[in-house]
């Protein structure tokens, strides 16, 4: 046994500059963790909206940067028209004191919003002197729209829900624990690279990791989410209606389901930015959160899990 620990040790050696980004990486943790968290319990939907939408604005200034280095010159004006507008909308709509807007309406809101900025997009392309750049800058700017701003806004929709705190509180413990097992484990004991080719560093051991770390972190607390809340709201972190009370014990079975399927998504989300971003020849989408990059490789896992949420909350409406 005392072999096997020091041979974990031994391969948990960090370098000098990892030990430096390790540290960037904790204390931007310490200080933006206990402000993202008051801001999904307690913040107001439009609070939230508004914060979200400038999230949503600087994530895509980093990802059509990355654009760039596909030779691709985006509609950046255009796209951060649309973007603004989009989330404008859901500002002025939760600033009237009434539920934002039902999951329904959102749902087809968020499909028309997907389909005109596709044509608003290809139309300002025929502007171009060079019609040969037109097709690939309105594509790059359809998937910014797609790719970013839409999960994020589900995130908004989904905090003005019944329970949204709460759900959101789940979801970020799910991506935010998988990811830190997935760094430690893969660090001390990764062995099987899983796509080389894509994120060198990423292990079939960590993938691992993350998966159980999430099932039991994530899962425990939904679990016990009647319990949870119920703390909470002494605590004075939600409001009842943010939490889930009173409810019976749910089956583990369809909490775990739930919990893996959120934790692949978060997976895949972060192994398709190390694509955008091999391809681009950066390491970093940006350097605004020290030792953690650019927002979008913030919040990559959190763009491919939250709709998979969103997509059970609003079946959970309907039922």
């Amino acid at each position: 046994m005392s072999s096997v620990v020091k041979n974990w040790f031994k391969n948990f050696e960090f370098s000098h500059q990892e030990w430096r980004v390790l540290i960037k990486r904790i204390v931007t943790a310490v200080v933006l963790i206990p402000i993202v968290l008051l801001l999904v319990l307690r913040a107001p939907v439009a609070v939230v909206a508004v914060v979200t939408g400038a999230v949503a604005l600087l994530t895509i200034h980093e990802f059509l940067k990355l654009v760039e280095a596909y030779g691709v010159q985006p509609l950046r004006k255009p796209t951060y028209g649309a973007v603004l507008l989009f989330f404008l909308l859901l500002v002025v709509n939760a600033g009237q004191g009434k539920p934002l807007l039902s999951t329904e309406i959102f749902g087809v809101a968020a499909a028309f919003a997907a389909t005109i900025v596709t044509f608003v997009f290809l139309t300002i392309a025929m502007r171009r002197e060079d019609l040969a750049t037109g097709y690939p800058a309105a594509a790059a700017s359809v998937f910014a729209f797609t790719y970013i701003a839409l999960p994020l806004a589900m995130l908004v929709q989904l905090r003005q829900q019944w329970a949204g705190a709460f759900l959101i509180l789940y979801l970020l413990l799910v991506v935010w624990s998988g990811d830190i097992f997935a760094y430690f484990v893969g660090k001390s004991m990764g062995r099987h690279l899983m796509a080389p080719r894509i994120s060198p560093k990423k292990t079939w051991e960590g993938a691992a990791a993350s998966l159980i770390a999430s099932l039991i972190i994530g899962g425990s607390l939904f679990y016990y989410a009647s319990e949870v809340s119920t703390a909470f709201l002494q605590w004075g972190l939600i409001q009842r209606r943010d939490g889930m009370f009173g409810l019976e014990r749910p089956a583990l079975l369809p909490i775990l389901l739930l919990t893996a399927a959120l934790n692949i998504a978060a997976q895949l989300g972060d192994l398709v930015e190390s694509l955008i971003k091999r391809g681009a020849g950066v390491k970093d989408s940006g350097a605004i959160l020290p030792g953690h990059g650019g927002m979008l490789d913030r919040i990559d896992a959190l763009l491919f899990a939250a709709p998979v949420l969103w997509v059970w909350a609003a079946w959970r409406v309907t039922q």
